[in-house]
């Protein structure tokens, strides 16, 4: 049946090209043309239905295509087909699960701090166990660093040390100051005989000039990129995105979070002002899995097979850590949608509060009726966005969400001191997630993402210590005054919000 719908599209955009460059043909070509595409709509939506998808998504695609029939086909070739998904991530799934099993399924559980924890914290980790194939640590350090400030210099100064290798995996790479300073860093260390293996997404980079690329390569760097997209307007590859950030050094240091390579991020944008965001220190056995991610998405792009103890060195039994930390992966990959299960576990446990900040805030069904269910039931829930967008019709969409969050008795936060970028969920003031997963859909089904869980760490007292100074600088919004907001933008935000499964 794909190779059927297969050639019945290309054939399908064969007519459609011929019809574009030659348009004084006669009315009956244009009538074959619109019969086939109406076929080609039916048989499209079909398929989705069969395809048996959450029925929210099934009626959104199934509106666009009867809305939009053209653009809607086009749409669907790229983002639409989740058997292309599938097939095209088959193998690193299997692959990626052979390794964490072999290298991190010799850590288990460490029975006597895990009974340390109380019974909802110990089903967290038992399940991001069960997903992420790595058991939690209790012999890693952490460190949050709040911007891009503190965040870069802790980078740079990271790097000049290196002394075996430096791996480096990032959505976004800019050539602008930041950037420039780091490239003259990998070059020089790369001189010195130091491994340097860089790794970049190859639509969050699209701008990233091949100057800045062929000279890191000459200075004896090596570069690839991510799921590169040769046709974009027909190749489905540029809706999976790696949106991962990882740094990792000698095997021993890692950093893990919000911030990419640019100058916005030091806050040097004249439209976004001061950037708002989270990044994590991280030392000891945890680095170890970050390790381990970033090499099977170095061999998924280049073939190279470096999973090895050069790479993985081992860690003293004698090492003590500073409460809990588990690093997880999630991606289209995945079997299961990793990042959004554990979101859910930790929202349904909340005892007291749940605090989120994201600036994209769409969830799916799931996560919006726990989230509502938690206030509704009296827990503190408070949701830190920005007030200013980025991305328009993910802004909209994010909007549409709060007079139902609000009438159940969500606090909404937006922050004013300028863009809220942090990606953060921390529940009863004991348990928190900081990495690179927003609490979008586009996060949970679509990209590759990486997060830290956090269990009684310090860094979890100083992420609630941020929480409180943003709020300090943020607007709490009034759902009488919000309901008053113009029909203008209440038009927007539910247009918006109907494309939400397609974001």
């Amino acid at each position: 049946m794909k190779t059927r719908l297969n050639v019945f599209i290309f054939f399908i955009i064969i007519i459609s090209a011929l019809y574009i460059t030659r348009s004084y043909w006669e009315g009956w070509i244009v009538g074959v043309i619109s019969v086939a595409f109406t076929l080609s709509v039916i048989f499209i939506a079909v398929v989705i239905f069969f395809e048996n998808r959450h029925p929210t998504k099934t009626l959104t695609w199934l509106l666009v295509l009867a809305a939009f029939p053209i653009f809607g086909f086009f749409f669907y070739l790229i983002f639409g087909q989740n058997h292309r998904k599938n097939r095209t991530f088959f193998k690193k799934a299997v692959k990626d699960e052979e390794v964490f099993q072999t290298i991190e399924g010799e850590r288990t559980l460490n029975e006597e701090q895990m009974n340390k924890m109380g019974e909802h914290q110990q089903l967290l980790f038992q399940l991001a166990h069960k997903l992420g194939k790595n058991p939690v640590s209790f012999a890693s350090e952490t460190k949050v660093l709040t911007d891009g400030k503190e965040t870069f210099t802790h980078i740079l100064q990271s790097l000049k040390l290196a002394e075996h290798h430096i791996h480096l995996e990032y959505y976004i790479v800019r050539h602008d100051k930041i950037g420039q300073e780091i490239k003259e860093i990998l070059i020089e260390k790369a001189k010195e005989g130091v491994e340097v293996r860089f790794l970049y997404d190859a639509v969050g980079s699209w701008a990233l000039s091949r100057v800045y690329i062929e000279e890191l390569r000459a200075g004896g760097v090596e570069v690839e990129a991510f799921s590169p997209v040769r046709l974009p307007v027909l190749n489905h590859k540029i809706n999976y995105r790696n949106h991962r950030k990882i740094i990792v050094i000698d095997g021993v240091i890692g950093f893990v979070g919000g911030l990419n390579i640019g100058d916005e991020y030091l806050g040097r944008h004249s439209y976004f002002g001061l950037w708002r965001d989270t990044h994590l220190y991280v030392k000891g056995e945890s680095v170890r899995t970050l390790q381990l991610i970033f090499l099977q998405d170095w061999y998924y792009v280049t073939n190279q097979a470096i999973v090895n103890p050069t790479y993985l060195p081992p860690i003293s039994p004698y090492q003590k850590g500073d409460g809990g930390v588990q690093m997880i992966a999630s991606g289209p990959d995945s079997r299961w949608e990793i990042n959004k299960k554990l979101f859910f576990s930790m929202i349904t446990s909340a005892k007291k509060s749940i605090w989120i900040a994201s600036p994209y805030f769409i969830p799916d069904d799931d996560i919006l009726s726990a989230v509502k269910i938690a206030a509704l039931s009296g827990i503190d829930v408070r949701i830190l966005v920005p007030n200013r967008p980025d991305k328009r019709i993910v802004f909209h969409a994010s909007r549409s969400y709060f007079p139902e969050l609000l009438e159940a008795g969500v606090d909404i936060y937006e922050y004013k001191r300028g863009f809220l970028h942090s990606k953060v969920l921390i529940v009863d003031h004991e348990i928190a997630s900081i990495g690179t997963s927003n609490m979008d859909m586009r996060s949970f089904h679509l990209n590759f993402e990486v997060n830290a869980f956090l269990y009684r760490t310090k860094s979890v007292n100083k992420l609630v210590s941020d929480f409180i100074y943003d709020f300090e600088h943020s607007t709490r919004l009034d759902q009488q005054s919000f309901k008053q907001r113009s029909i203008f933008y209440k038009i927007i935000e539910s247009t918006s919000r109907l494309l939400s499964p397609l974001l």
